[in-house]
């Protein structure tokens, strides 16, 4: 059994989805820490609070996710914050989740976190705490980046930006953080008086415009975790998902109209890499037609025909009656409920 099958066996028998250990930090916070995207993905589904800080610094689940270079865990928390907020939400010493990801190099985040407007001119506070007291309090997001010592963070930042003239409360620009540091090969990138183009970068591949829509949809009608066997599915007469084949359609693709599993859904928003097409920046590609895909609603078939029972165990689909999914807010309490064993299925070349 999978991480995220635990969690969520853990969260419809009771378990309360924010928790903290004694540090304060919750389930999500060590699921973006240690990159486990899926129960990143659960636990949002659950309707887990992603603004929480710990005790130790402030640090949300965004910042771990940052500092650790999660990039599918910082797309999903972005996804459920509903707004910036959380983006430019400030930890101990005012470092945000930017400044971190430009720390360590993960030039991935970095380019994510600004393209959902992180603000390139943050600066810390005028204090020296640890890691600034090597760097300098009062430090933008570009003196972390020369800290880090990677050429891409520094380009995306100046590109989109960042001043290089800016000065920190020790009065060093970031080339001379960079110096300080023996990141001798940014002077070309961070040098004020450099003449070298700076690239231009296009959207973030890990922008995701219907992962929004799909958390909204996974939340109202619940996460499908089980399988249906075929015959079932069969002699009901719905449709199986075209990608894992093992569990019923629940949702549609804008435009193109393909039909898949909420969980399947769920797993190319989360993994696949986004079109770079302009003005669309952030649709996923449909796996069927490739179309890009910029929201997701509910199948025609499950809005038509609404739940029979408002809290009960079954819910209507397309062509008759199959088990409820399994809900944040529900349980399983028939006999059949009980013979269908959990089981998640992401196939291979689905998140090649």
């Amino acid at each position: 059994m999978f991480y995220h099958q635990i969690a969520a066996l853990l969260l419809e028998n009771g378990a309360d989805v924010n928790a903290r250990n004694i540090y304060g930090q919750t389930a999500l916070m060590q699921a973006c820490r240690f990159g486990h995207w899926e129960v990143v993905q659960t636990l949002l589904v659950f309707r887990c609070n992603v603004s929480k800080v710990d005790s130790l610094s402030s640090r949300t689940a965004l910042h771990l996710a940052a500092a650790g270079g999660h990039v599918k865990c910082a797309r999903l928390l972005l996804a459920g914050a509903g707004g910036n907020k959380l983006v430019n939400r400030a930890a101990s010493g005012g470092v945000t989740a930017l400044h971190l990801a430009a720390l360590h190099g993960h030039a991935d985040c970095v380019h994510l976190l600004i393209d959902e407007r992180a603000d390139v001119a943050a600066p810390t506070l005028p204090c020296a705490a640890s890691p600034m007291a090597s760097i300098g309090a009062g430090s933008t997001p570009l003196h972390y980046a020369a800290a880090g010592g990677e050429v891409k963070c520094c380009q995306i930042l100046v590109s989109r930006g960042a001043d290089r003239t800016a000065v920190n409360c020790n009065g060093w620009l970031p080339v001379d953080v960079a110096r300080t540091w023996g990141c001798h090969w940014l002077e070309h990138v961070l040098s004020p008086k450099s003449h070298l183009p700076i690239p231009k970068f296009p959207p973030s591949a890990y922008l995701s415009s219907p992962l929004a829509s799909l958390l909204t949809i996974a939340r109202d009608c619940g996460l499908v975790l089980n399988t249906t066997p075929p015959e079932v599915l069969d002699d009901d007469g719905g449709d199986a998902c075209a990608v894992c084949l093992e569990r019923p359609c629940t949702v549609a693709a804008e435009v193109c109209g393909h039909e898949l599993c909420v969980k399947c859904a769920l797993d190319l928003c989360s993994v696949i890499k986004s079109y770079d097409v302009p003005g669309i920046a952030g649709t996923i590609p449909c796996p069927l037609c490739r179309s890009g895909i910029a929201s997701f609603r509910r199948r025609a078939a499950d809005e038509d025909e609404p739940d029979v029972n408002a809290g009960g165990g079954r819910r209507r689909g397309a062509g008759g009656d199959h088990q409820a999914s399994s809900s944040p807010e529900k349980k399983r309490s028939t006999d059949s409920d009980q013979e269908i064993l959990p089981l998640f299925f992401t196939p291979p070349a689905v998140l090649s």
